[in-house]
């Protein structure tokens, strides 16, 4: 009997965790991915004649990465290089202000007492606590299982935990959360600004991302070979246990008979056949029609008003020797609450926006003598697909980016001819039906968590992975997607194959 053949749509990380978790599982996996190299988002570009990270920079939760490989029977940590930072990020104000963000808490604690007193100091100290707390509740009951609504989240955190489930203040914004612990606005920028992480306004957010300052305390990694790094090495993994990857290949429509998937058309014209499907892209893009008639209905699209964020970025080779940069650097100015009511509200780029730094040759904090790679970012509204973002609004933008570093004390020209700039028109081509949205759904509300859809559509062998589905964007994130929607595809599997045993062996026995 031959193997039952998947079909994974897309190589993000989503789509090659799907690909290792099914592959060690004995199926037959075919990866398709329109671009030349595996990766996705975690993607590079050329500057000149170096290659920079042009996507997602931070590493986190690696713990994700170490169950994905003991699963497949490997060791993560034999299969790629990483480095932990000490200084997790250095933040920088146009006020003159600077702070750094240390792996080691009170190191953090003692920096913050320098900067804003010491009742901020403690108050760090306990958000770290509390943090820890929250990622605690959620990491398995959440993050790694199946969606939950609401009452299932609370069956399986456990009745007896009702007061440590208070800690999530699920109805209270990211933004009020923090101002119980800080009063100095500065930091609460800093810790506001992981609700970006995920593509949102830390003005609407669910405190719950408080958790996120307790995943960069478990460590922030470095990887010498940039974040593609990790998807070669997950896709090593993958081909080791079977799996197949046909890259440059674009899949422009999934097919279906008697409402279950048969298989996908590429662009090419050539038709391969699947028992099951997995799609790891913008669940939009199914919604919109781009992968054809047969599964416009499998999931529900992202309203336009509920996408996440996008961005603009530089990718550049650049003198930044005069400068103590780190390895990640925040540059703010001091209306962070404007910033988000100009991205959310006018749909615009705010007039001073927060600007992000990633100088990719400093792998740990220090100096860094002559030109080196650099990836600049700010937020932008995902309106890709709704507006053409023009030569003059770009030229716009950079100024306004360069003014607020230059104010930070960086100085920088990102108009050199080999700076590679990207924006949400861009990002809305790489990824269709996403708008440029890099994060899928914006998580705005208390119960916004609970409103992406799960790994399974309503089209039969059809499942979803990737950051616009649970639970949520970013790189561990989607592989946790990934492996979920590998799990349930096996044992949907496993239930069909019981039914068909079961109604053989009730059958009536031919004569």
């Amino acid at each position: 009997m031959s193997k039952q053949h998947v079909i994974v749509i897309g190589a993000g990380a989503g789509g090659l965790a799907a690909a290792v978790e099914l592959a060690a599982a004995g199926r037959a996996v075919t990866v398709l991915e329109a671009a030349p190299a595996v990766g996705g988002k975690m993607h590079q570009v050329r500057s000149g004649e170096h290659w920079i990270d042009a996507g997602p920079t931070v590493f986190t939760m690696r713990w994700v990465f170490d169950e994905l490989f003991a699963n497949a029977g490997a060791q993560f940590s034999n299969r790629l290089p990483f480095k932990p930072l000490t200084t997790l990020a250095r933040h920088w104000w146009t006020s003159g202000a600077s702070i750094d963000l240390h792996a080691d808490p009170q190191v953090t604690a003692a920096d913050i007492a320098a900067l804003a007193g010491s009742a901020d100091a403690e108050g760090y100290l306990q958000l770290c606590r509390d943090s820890g707390q929250i990622f605690e509740l959620l990491k398995d009951s959440f993050m790694a299982a199946p969606q939950p609504n609401p009452l299932t989240l609370g069956l399986r955190i456990g009745l007896t935990k009702f007061s440590e489930m208070l800690a999530l203040r699920p109805h209270q914004t990211l933004w009020r959360a923090l101002g119980g612990y800080l009063k100095d606005p500065r930091l609460r920028q800093l810790f506001g600004r992981y609700a970006t992480y995920v593509g949102s306004s830390p003005l609407k957010a669910p405190a719950t991302l408080l958790l996120i300052t307790h995943a960069e305390q478990q460590g922030v990694w470095v990887l010498p070979g940039g974040m593609t790094s990790l998807a070669r090495a997950m896709q090593n993994l993958a081909e080791e246990r079977g799996a197949q990857f046909k890259l440059s290949s674009r899949v422009t429509k999934i097919n279906t008979e008697n409402g279950h998937v048969t298989g996908v058309t590429l662009e090419s014209g050539e038709s391969l056949h699947a028992d099951d499907v997995i799609f790891n892209g913008d669940r939009s893009a199914l919604a919109t029609g781009c992968l054809g008639p047969d599964v416009v209905l499998a999931t529900r699209g992202t309203p336009v008003e509920q996408r996440g964020l996008s961005a603009v970025t530089w990718c550049l080779r650049a003198d930044a020797a005069g400068f103590p940069l780190s390895y990640h650097n925040v540059f703010f100015d001091e209306d962070y609450p404007k910033e988000f009511s100009t991205l959310f509200e006018d749909k615009s780029v705010a007039e001073r926006p927060t600007v992000y730094v990633c100088a990719q040759d400093r792998l740990m904090a220090g100096h860094h003598e002559g030109y080196e790679r650099l990836l600049v970012l700010v937020n932008a509204p995902a309106t890709g697909d709704l507006s053409t973002w023009t030569r003059e609004q770009m030229s716009e933008i950079t100024a306004r980016t360069e003014a607020v570093l230059a104010e930070c004390g960086l100085k920088l020209s990102l108009n050199s001819a080999t700076c590679r700039m990207a924006n949400p028109q861009d990002f809305a081509t790489r990824f269709p039906g996403s708008g440029g949205s890099l994060y899928g759904q914006a998580t705005h509300g208390p119960l916004s968590s609970f409103t992406r859809p799960n790994s399974r559509t309503k089209v039969s062998g059809l499942y979803l992975a990737g950051g616009s589905v649970h639970p949520g964007p970013g790189v561990p994130m989607a592989t946790l997607s990934g492996r979920l929607a590998a799990q349930a595809l096996l044992a949907d599997a496993h239930g069909a194959n019981w039914l068909t045993s079961q109604l053989r062996r009730f059958a009536p026995k031919s004569n």
